[in-house]
């Protein structure tokens, strides 16, 4: 359920009047296949050997030969225009372009005019390519909801380990978790201890050490030897599912954005079928001299002229130049729709680890006290590399020569850390409560440090400490200067991790507000908060499943891409694919510069068609200059969309 709701956004490029679009040239890798073409090609070609015979009157091509030869030139690109017609009629929708183009050409049949009614649905079928292969390019590839739970669990049974369906698995029932699997429904640890990395669920940086009888949930994993857990939950009810059902949801909420020309066609289109009805009939009543045939081919030509399939080409072509400029920066809109939200965004929240964080462990100070430094972590990475902890590989990564020193009788402390001896010496690494639990005194400076912290004590004397932090990215503090340049009024920071350590980057980053500590759907009703008391729209950025809720809920959500989870990734709106937060501002700047290149295209085609209209009803145009006018307009908006692809984007 979760996948069908969540994949159903609407990419408003695709679908330029009503609910109509032609299915025609889509390939396995978005791009319009070559095939879709013959039958345009056909049509051409058989349409300038026609022309040529009418010109150089050649003696067969007359009368039953000449309809012919023009029917089989129109068919290829007319039938499948006239059958969305018919079947729009059928549905109740008759105001359609295909209703117009349908009229139009037949129209010209009708009067004799062939070679100008094979052109017109020529043009036209050529246009609607070039917007199919728009559209097919501009929705990129974007993959169904890909289920972030294990497919299966190793449960035990008839005295053996099998692999299971997680759905399957009972309360109850013991489950075993390898190192680096998922744990796959929430239960409780039956071994004595566990290392977990709960990041995707809690936003929480740091990996969680549990110990035996306590919970562990789904969706967390297992990062140090084998364990063993007994379910407390079914799938249904479990964490993973919680977050899912949140997705759903928060998605199924989300409004969707209807673009003008959508609009516009339910009014414009019957308006213009009408005034194409009064421009044959009402001159009897006016005009001396009336003549039927003549009036007919005005009102064909206005038909055509006033046919949105100038417009219809020049709004997706604009967007696919946004759309196009984005995915040069590494920034993905699933849609056209989402180019227009960004642009009324004026509060930013962004989660912390893994956004504006890399969410991996380094030393961030290291304080020997009574010990040179080089010296004091040697005695330290001696311990440590006993333990296959995250905080331990940090440590292990300190640049120095080669430790020549090696730990013996280590043992672990259950929740306090490790003891052991290195070069004929006691030495204890780990936490306050296992310095104070051997008498050891623990300076009070440490007491104001949020970070996580390494202490570490030799012959039961206080040796130093080592504060190890999740490091921001390189360029976070440039993409909130960008931001607020970008004219973002308030920027702010939601996160799982401790409220102190949330507090602290976001004083370092200067954002304006920020609260850590959440669970999922704190930040879901945090973010709607503000949504409801926010006059523009609410962009929301994250990268874990924790923050897919609020990812799907928000006015534009937008995610991390290069380490995001899936869930973040296909809930998401915008998708930052280099994982840079500075991409950010670009993609609100992008948005903007899109939008009035799109306004820009649709005057263009409403200012040329107004003037070949008019000419075309006093009878100064004829269908082929309807025909290029029309043309021209599509091409004027292709090179102004082409611009996008060349803005420099700072």
């Amino acid at each position: 359920m979760a996948k069908e709701k969540i994949n159903l956004r609407d990419i408003d490029t695709q679908k330029h009047s009503g609910e109509h679009s032609h299915d025609d040239g889509h390939s396995h890798d978005g791009e319009t296949d070559f095939k879709s073409y013959l039958p345009a090609i056909f049509s051409f070609v058989m349409l300038m050997i026609g022309i040529a015979m009418d010109y150089f009157d050649v003696a067969f091509f007359k009368d039953w030969v000449r309809i012919i030869w023009y029917a089989i030139a129109y068919l290829p690109v007319g039938f499948p225009v006239i059958k969305e017609g018919w079947e729009s009629i059928i549905k109740g929708d008759f105001f359609t372009e295909f209703l117009l183009m349908s009229i139009a050409t037949i129209g010209a049949f009708a009067i004799g005019e062939y070679p100008e009614g094979v052109a017109v649905m020529l043009f036209y079928a050529v246009g609607e390519l070039f917007q199919n292969a728009a559209v097919n390019r501009a929705k990129s590839n974007i993959k169904a909801l890909l289920d972030v739970r294990p497919n299966e669990a190793l449960v035990y049974r008839n005295n053996d380990y099998k692999s299971v369906n997680p759905e399957t698995v009972e309360i109850g029932e013991k489950v075993q978790v390898r190192v680096g699997e998922k744990i796959p429904l929430d239960g409780i640890l039956i071994s004595e201890k566990g290392s977990f990395n709960t990041a995707a669920l809690t936003g929480e940086s740091k990996p969680s050490t549990i110990a035996k009888g306590e919970k562990v949930f789904a969706g967390s994993i297992n990062l140090d030897g084998v364990i063993e857990l007994e379910t407390t939950k079914e799938f249904k009810d479990s964490s993973i599912a919680r977050i899912l059902d949140m997705v759903q949801n928060a998605t199924a909420r989300k409004s969707k954005t209807e673009l003008f020309i959508r609009k516009f066609a339910r009014i414009y289109t019957p308006i213009v079928v009408f005034l194409a009805i009064a421009l044959t009939f009402l001159p009897y009543f006016f005009v001396e001299n009336y003549e039927f045939q003549d009036w007919l081919y005005r009102a064909l030509i206005f038909l055509v002229i006033s046919c949105p399939c100038a417009l219809v080409i020049s709004i997706p072509l604009g967007y696919f130049g946004g759309l196009g400029a984005a995915s040069k920066s590494g920034i993905l809109f699933k849609g056209a729709s989402y180019l227009d939200e960004m642009t009324k965004v004026t509060t930013v929240v962004m989660d912390k680890t893994g956004t504006v964080t890399k969410g991996v462990f380094k030393i961030k100070e290291i304080k020997a006290i009574g010990w040179e430094e080089a010296e004091f972590m040697k005695y330290l990475m001696a311990m440590e590399e006993q333990s296959t902890h995250p905080i331990a590989k940090a440590i292990m990564e300190y640049k120095s020569d080669k430790h020549n020193f090696d730990a013996t009788e280590v043992s672990e402390i259950a929740g306090k850390g490790l003891k052991g001896t290195v070069n004929g010496k006691i030495v204890l690494v780990g936490n306050k409560p296992l310095m104070t639990s051997n008498n050891i005194q623990v300076p009070t400076e440490t007491d104001s440090i949020v970070e996580s912290i390494v202490m570490v004590a030799i012959d039961n004397k206080f040796a130093g400490y080592v504060i190890i932090a999740d490091e921001l990215k390189e360029d976070a503090h440039e993409a909130i200067k960008k931001i607020r340049d970008a004219g973002i009024s308030k920027i702010i920071m939601l996160s799982g991790d401790k409220d102190s350590i949330t507090q602290q980057v976001a004083k370092e980053l200067g954002v304006d507000w920020a609260k850590g500590g959440l669970l999922p759907e704190d930040k879901l009703a945090e973010v709607e908060k503000l949504m409801s008391e926010t006059k523009g729209k609410v962009a929301f950025i994250g990268d874990g499943i924790n923050d897919a809720p609020v990812i799907a809920a928000s006015d534009v959500g937008i995610a991390m891409g290069g380490l995001g989870s899936d869930v973040a990734i296909e809930t998401a709106d915008v998708i930052i694919q280099t994982d840079q937060p500075s991409k950010i501002a670009k993609a609100i700047k992008i948005g903007r510069s899109t939008q009035k290149i799109v306004w820009q295209n649709i005057f263009l085609a409403f200012g040329v068609k107004a003037v070949v209209l008019v000419l075309g009803a006093g009878g100064l145009a004829t269908m082929w200059e309807a025909v290029f006018a029309d043309v021209g307009v599509a091409l004027l908006a292709i090179l102004n969309a082409v611009r996008l692809q060349k803005m420099k984007w700072v």
